[in-house]
C-alpha cells in the first residue's frame, strides 16, 4: 500500500472507547480505522515506536503489530510519573484472523450509526442493508482489477474504473471486484445520508479496498 493512499484511511470516531493493551499496558482505543489508530494511554511514545496492540471483539482476540506515526502528552501530574498522550498509530501487522475481525467491527459500528440517522430521518432501513456493509470486502472475487469510483452528484451516480484507491470527495472508491447488488445498496444508503454518515460509508469502502491490497 502506498503511504499516500495510507494517509487517505480515515477512523472511526468511537462513542466509547475500547479497553486495549499496549506491549501489555492498559490503553485505550478513542478512533479506529482500516490503517491504524488513535491511543490514549499512560507515558509518552516515540515516533516510529513498534509494540503489539491488542483488544477483543465478540469473544475474540484482535493484535495488530503496531507503529507510532504521531503522539503529543495531553495531560501530566507534575512529576512525569503520571502522563497521559493521545498517540496515532499505523498497523503493520495482524496477527490469525484480526483482518476479518477489524473489518466486522467497523462494519458494525458504521452500520449501527446508519441505522440510527435514516431511523431519525424516518427512512427504511432494512436488515438486509446493515448486513450489506458487513459483507463488503469479505470476498474476492476474481471480475476485474483496480478500482470503483463512485461520484454522486447533482442527485446523479456515475462511476470510473481507476488505478487508484483513494476515497472520492463525493462519493466513495471500492474494489472493482464488488457485487453491484451490494454497491447499489451503499449507493442508495450514501443519497440518504447526512455528511457524517457519507465519512463512515467512505470508511466501510475501505473496508473493500484494504481487502485486494491483501
Amino acid at each position: 500500500m502506498a503511504a499516500a493512499d495510507r494517509r487517505e484511511f480515515q477512523r472511526l470516531r468511537l462513542a466509547k472507547p475500547i479497553l486495549a493493551l499496549m506491549d501489555g499496558q492498559n490503553a485505550l482505543i478513542l478512533d479506529i480505522g482500516v490503517g491504524g489508530a488513535y491511543l490514549e494511554h499512560y507515558g509518552a511514545a516515540a515516533p516510529d515506536w513498534r509494540f503489539r496492540l491488542q483488544f477483543r471483539w465478540k469473544g475474540e482476540d484482535v493484535e495488530f503489530v503496531a507503529e507510532v506515526a504521531r503522539s503529543q502528552v495531553v495531560r501530566s501530574g507534575g512529576d512525569g510519573g503520571s502522563v497521559v498522550s493521545h498517540t496515532g498509530v499505523r498497523f503493520v501487522e495482524s496477527t490469525g484472523n484480526s483482518d476479518a475481525m477489524l473489518n466486522d467491527m467497523m462494519a458494525t459500528f458504521v452500520g449501527r450509526v446508519l441505522a440510527a440517522q435514516r431511523a431519525n430521518a424516518a427512512a427504511e432501513q432494512t436488515d438486509s442493508d446493515t448486513f450489506i456493509l458487513a459483507q463488503l470486502g469479505g470476498a474476492r472475487r476474481a471480475r476485474t482489477k483496480g478500482y470503483l469510483v463512485f461520484h454522486y452528484r447533482n442527485g446523479h451516480w456515475s462511476q470510473t474504473l481507476s488505478e487508484s484507491s483513494k476515497q472520492a470527495n463525493d462519493g466513495f472508491t471500492v474494489a472493482a471486484y464488488e457485487d453491484e447488488a451490494e454497491l447499489e445498496t451503499l449507493c442508495r444508503t450514501y443519497e440518504s445520508a447526512d455528511e457524517e454518515g457519507r465519512r463512515l460509508i467512505r470508511l466501510v469502502a475501505e473496508l473493500s479496498v484494504r481487502s485486494s491490497l491483501a
